[in-house]
């Protein structure tokens, strides 16, 4: 079966084994023009180093390597945290999030160079396809999409590894590890190997990032972040800018062993999966952010809002990021953060995230309105009729048992009846 026409494809680009076949591969199935795009979000100066060249050699006419750290964090990473989102109690979401900033530049991408489609190199029984595509459907549906791993003869490291050789394509043939991983300014995940069987314990030498928390210092460290409605803008007293803040949180819980998470998730496709992530910083700015907003948040607003989390958390799972439900629940999100300002002090000891005082100017406790005594705020005669009303549907019920049957159904047992022995 012949393939549609393309004139020029945006493919993102890792540099690794599949994308760099992947290069070759849609020349030579598509007769197309490739434009590599890579985004730079925090996964470090290893992954990055000889992108260009790589990619050229393969056969790209044009790379782009865009530096979207900052991007990254205040556009993605803070309203994300604003909104409190966890994924099924556990998973902060580090890959789920990063899949939009990236495929929306590559569409930026396409459009400036005129490109007809995009290309990612994301497996057909994964998430990330999903995240990719809907991404490019939300903010281009004229272009192709390309996913070579939907399409190609190619099912093992074996086959593209010969693909890459018949190609010419300059792949370093290191020693494969059995995690595959994935790693950005958030967080560092690891699935496959041992962690396929969920009763086995993560080894210790799987970690890359955080300290074992038996092997951690044996000091605890406090840490101030300051926020301003919402945002993290300081750590100790010190300005930062958004990446270099979560960089900084990052290395101090790192050494802590803070953010270890094992997970076994329902993956959208269908699947259950096992997954281990380290997510140092994040950990502590979802506990201090949450500290905060117990000050400043009404109950109501606060209650409701952990309901719009958890929706909140699919979107971004399910790859949902530009859909109208996700922006519209933003805008209640930054509507209830205008208080979220002040700090929080949080102690970190051997993977664990104490809180250790919190203030703001915004904070609605006030320990002279919650003393006991009677004042303006608070008069203690009003409470019985209060307890009346809130318990009036109670009190109905059970004056309807009693009329029915003599007791209600909570009535206590005759204790005269039992013997003593």
């Amino acid at each position: 079966m012949s393939k549609p026409k393309v004139y020029k494809v945006v493919l993102a680009y890792s540099g690794g084994l599949d994308t760099s076949v992947i290069v070759p591969w849609l020349r030579e199935n598509y007769g197309c023009e490739v434009i590599c795009f890579c985004a730079n979000i925090g996964q470090g100066e290893k992954e990055l180093a000889g992108l260009q060249e790589k990619a050229l050699a393969s056969g790209a006419c044009q790379v782009y390597i865009e530096d979207l750290r900052d991007e990254f964090a205040s556009d993605f990473l803070f309203p994300m945290l604003q909104a409190g989102a966890v994924y099924e109690r556990q998973y902060l979401l580090g890959t789920s999030v990063a899949r939009p900033l990236i495929a929306k530049w590559q569409v930026a991408v396409a459009e400036a160079e005129g490109a007809d489609a995009v290309a990612h190199g994301c497996t057909g029984k994964g998430n990330d396809q999903v995240r990719f595509e809907l991404t490019y459907k939300a903010l281009n549906p004229t272009l192709r999409v390309i996913a070579p791993w939907r399409e190609w003869e190619i099912r093992s490291r074996e086959d593209a590894l010969a693909y890459a050789r018949k190609h010419n394509v300059p792949v370093a043939q290191t020693e494969k590890s059995i995690y595959s991983r994935d790693r950005n300014l958030w967080h560092l995940s690891h699935e496959g190997g041992l962690l396929e069987n969920p009763a086995n314990e993560p080894e210790e030498a799987m970690y890359q990032w955080t300290a074992a928390p038996e092997q951690a210092p044996d000091v605890p460290e406090v840490v101030k972040i300051t926020f301003d409605k919402g945002v993290p803008v300081a750590v100790n007293d010190r300005p930062l800018a958004p990446a270099a803040l979560i960089e900084a949180l990052n290395e101090v819980g790192a050494k802590h062993g803070v953010g270890r998470v094992d997970l076994v998730e329902n993956r959208l496709v269908g699947m259950k999966s096992r997954g281990v992530y380290e997510t140092p910083g994040g950990t502590i700015l979802y506990a201090a952010h949450r500290e905060l907003e117990s000050l400043c948040l009404d109950r109501d607003t606060l209650h409701y809002k952990e309901q719009v989390a958890l929706r909140y958390a699919e979107l971004v799972y399910f790859g949902k990021w530009y859909h109208t439900l996700r922006e519209g629940l933003q805008a209640f999100v930054s509507q209830t953060q205008e208080t979220v300002s002040g700090w929080v002090r949080l102690k970190l000891y051997k993977g664990n995230v104490a809180v250790a005082g919190r203030a703001s100017q915004h904070s609605l406790y006030r320990e002279d309105f919650a003393t006991f005594g009677q004042d303006d705020v608070y008069d203690q005669q009003d409470a019985a009729g209060f307890i009346n009303l809130f318990g009036l549907q109670m009190k109905v019920k059970a004056m309807m048992e009693v009329s029915d049957g003599g007791k209600t159904r909570y009535a206590a047992p005759d204790y005269s009846l039992f013997k003593r022995d």
